[in-house]
């Protein structure tokens, strides 16, 4: 690989995140979930563990966030101490990190100038860039799950790469508990280049990578889950929040957005962490179970709020910074981004879409295509998603093509299950753009792919 084009991108990269990290320094404090994350990550840099202290002076032991950001955050805190510039340096570094992942994975699969376009498109995407201060997990998700998708990849020719995907897989979990859901998928659509099997054979290995893939990444959650069953009321995975987000997106005042939750009458007097959560989850399923279609008639809103506008970055910039990033910015930037990933869209449907054989893989280019030029352009991602899935289907190769599959089909069937917000669709953008490289190239191919025995 010429080193001189992963140059250009790392450089590129750390460049736009760390301008926005010295414009932020001093003046973007910790906002929403951030302003939880810092504290946890404070605590646990002191020595306090994952617990909350709470105004009247008791403490107790947390499990309601994911242990895994705030945990990388401690690391940096314990030497630097607890400012929220050093946590945009680890931003910044892991964005740096996914550029180049996305640069290293697309030059392997489609080719180098395919390669150099992916990778500076996610060292240059606004609302990657601009969400570089946030003390938010969905930027660090986006990064964990670009070193996933190049680590899966590599990990084709060279079964040592295995651990170190499952590894960072885990890591991933420990951040955000969904991106597991990505993991079998991973493992299933991998490219496949030993040597030659028949489809048996070859669908056999498939299930059994995704299994190992799978059951690698819980590996390094259960030390945590180990400890939320000694420390907490109950045993919980990860984190004990799934039964809220549930709620709020099934609840009676449930539009498909984030919303405070109404507190079921057989929950008011649950307190321990883990049993609330489980209470609301309760309760939430109850509701679905009596109001489905009404349940089901919100997933439109829900993937409305995921994908049609993002404004991660210029919604946390206002909300943290509303002097130093006023309203007019908000809408300016949001404006930027919005036009930037509808072409990234459009970009990804054609470079899948170009080498796609028959009817039904150009209908969806095309039809994606125009949906993105709409309001609705969640409509264009759910066609993406397929589209991605017919390319796979015809080329098992295809690796661009079942990454984005793993990684976009689990982002929209979580929030289409609980609810939306446009910074949830930060994790999608990187393998969206590896995609969008594949506009440059041929047939995107693992050099040292073998051919199939018949079956």
């Amino acid at each position: 690989m010429p080193w001189t084009d992963r140059l250009l991108v790392v450089l590129t990269a750390a460049l736009a995140r760390g301008a926005v990290v010295a414009w932020a320094a001093g003046q973007v404090p910790p906002a929403a979930d951030g302003v939880f994350y810092h504290r946890l990550a404070s605590r646990l840099a002191e020595g306090a563990g994952y617990t909350w202290l709470w105004p009247d002076g008791v403490v107790t032991y947390a499990a309601h966030y994911p242990v895994g950001y705030p945990f990388l955050l401690s690391l940096l805190y314990r030497v630097l101490g607890p400012i929220p510039g050093v946590a945009a340096l680890l931003n910044a570094a892991l964005g740096v990190a996914a550029a180049a992942a996305i640069h290293a994975l697309t030059h392997r699969l489609a080719g180098r100038r395919a390669g150099l376009l992916a990778g500076l498109l996610v060292a240059l995407d606004p609302a990657l860039v601009l969400y570089t201060p946030a003390l938010m997990t969905e930027g660090v998700v986006a990064a964990l799950l670009a070193l996933v998708a190049w680590l899966v990849a590599a990990a084709s020719s060279d079964r040592r790469w295995w651990a170190a995907a499952a590894l960072a897989l885990g890591l991933c979990a420990l951040v955000r508990p969904q991106c597991l859901l990505a993991a079998p998928l991973l493992g299933l659509l991998a490219p496949y280049t030993e040597f030659p099997y028949s489809r048996r054979q070859e669908l056999r290995a498939r299930l059994t990578r995704g299994a190992l893939l799978t059951a690698g990444a819980l590996a390094v959650c259960l030390p945590w889950a180990a400890r939320n069953c000694a420390r907490m009321d109950r045993c919980t995975l990860v984190s004990a929040n799934g039964g809220w987000n549930l709620l709020i997106g099934a609840g009676p005042k449930a539009t498909g957005h984030w919303s405070p939750v109404d507190v079921p009458e057989e929950c008011r007097e649950v307190f321990p962490e883990v049993a609330k959560d489980q209470c609301f989850g309760a309760a939430a399923r109850r509701i679905i179970a009596r109001e489905p279609a009404r349940w089901l008639g919100l997933v439109p809103a829900k993937l409305a709020a995921t994908f049609d506008y993002c404004g991660a970055g210029p919604w946390y910039l206002h909300d943290a910074a509303p002097a130093a990033f006023p309203y007019e910015a908000k809408v300016r930037w949001g404006a930027v981004e919005t036009v930037f990933h509808r072409l990234l869209l459009v970009g990804a449907l054609a470079g899948l879409g170009r080498g796609a054989q028959g009817k039904l893989g150009k209908g969806l280019a095309v039809a994606g295509a125009l949906l993105a030029l709409t309001r609705g352009g969640w409509m264009a991602y759910v066609a993406l998603a397929a589209l991605a899935g017919v390319r796979w289907g015809q080329d098992r190769h295809h690796f661009l093509a079942g990454a984005l599959l793993s990684v976009l089909g689990s982002t929209l069937v979580v929030h289409g299950v609980f609810f939306g917000a446009g910074r949830y669709s930060l994790v999608v953008f990187p393998l969206i753009a590896a995609c969008t490289g594949a506009l440059l190239t041929g047939e995107p191919q693992p050099r040292d792919t073998a051919p199939h025995a018949p079956d």
